[in-house]
């Protein structure tokens, strides 16, 4: 059901991921591994741990003392004689290890064992980040993250009066809230322009608080920048872009506000529900 995940997975990885193995100790290649950056699912490229969770445990397995918020799930796990704690990724439910606590190996006294073959590190240097607006996220994120040079996209909420938001009370259009998908992508493979050309031509963005049938004031078109040259860009895109186009282009571009992530059901939606499109 939905989007195969596990399709493009090595023999070796599907034992892992898919099958619930374990890799052999200190047979990982992550096991002893200390750049700045982020580690992945290896499956489905959702973002798991940021690299400054990592720490040494010598137990011969990447260890973790935290997560990124929402980006895991825990099931009990009684195949052995003592009780264990599954985890795996939110987004595909790929095996990833176990979670431990009570070592107190660190002040979290949290230990995430993870499989190296379960994940896949992104160097901080290769990642970009911007935050857009282009009617209802279930499509946009849809579309992004099927581009190549996208690593990591998730829907949610910015731009709005109140802190932490409800999808409810963002679609009544009292929070003032835009939907919006949070993209991470590699401006070495897809750059910044080359993101927005993209951007500009899967929406209308001379259409004023509605999109494809949606209407409502979270449903603006929005480019909300990460640094002052995304800004500039952004700016000179839209001019290039509104030369092209009849209609005034009604787009903001504005500095990134805190974005808060859309309750789980939202993430990838049309994939887990084998949907499209929205309109279906």
């Amino acid at each position: 059901m939905g989007k195969d995940f596990f399709s493009g997975l090595s023999d070796e990885e599907k034992e892992i991921i898919v099958n619930k193995g374990t890799e052999r100790p200190f047979s990982g290649e992550y096991n002893d591994y200390s750049l700045e950056g982020v580690f992945s699912c290896r499956a489905c490229g959702s973002f798991l741990y940021e690299s400054d969770s990592k720490f040494d445990s010598g137990c011969g397995w990447p260890s973790f003392d935290d997560e990124i918020t929402d980006a895991i799930v825990r099931y009990e796990d009684n195949s052995l004689l003592r009780k264990r704690v599954e985890i795996c990724c939110a987004k595909c439910d790929g095996h990833l290890g176990h979670v431990f606590h009570g070592e107190k190996a660190t002040m979290k006294d949290t230990r995430h064992c993870v499989n190296s073959l379960s994940i896949k590190f992104i160097n901080k240097n290769r990642i970009e980040k911007v935050t857009l607006g282009a009617g209802c996220f279930w499509k946009v994120e849809k579309l992004f993250s099927e581009i190549k040079g996208v690593y990591n996209v998730k829907s949610g909420y910015m731009g709005g009066d109140i802190p932490n938001p409800t999808y409810e009370a963002v679609c009544s259009g009292e929070t003032n809230h835009i939907e919006v998908v949070e993209i991470y992508f590699d401006p070495s493979i897809l750059t910044f322009l080359e993101l927005l050309v993209f951007f500009w031509s899967n929406h209308n963005p001379s259409s004023v608080d509605s999109q494809n049938g949606d209407n409502g004031i979270q449903y603006r078109s929005v480019i909300f920048c990460h640094s002052k040259i995304q800004l500039e860009q952004a700016l000179k895109s839209k001019d290039e872009y509104q030369k092209n186009i009849d209609k005034k282009i009604v787009t903001s571009i504005l500095e990134a506000d805190v974005f808060y992530k859309a309750e789980e059901y939202h993430q990838d939606y049309l994939n887990k529900n084998n949907l499209g499109s929205c309109s279906v």
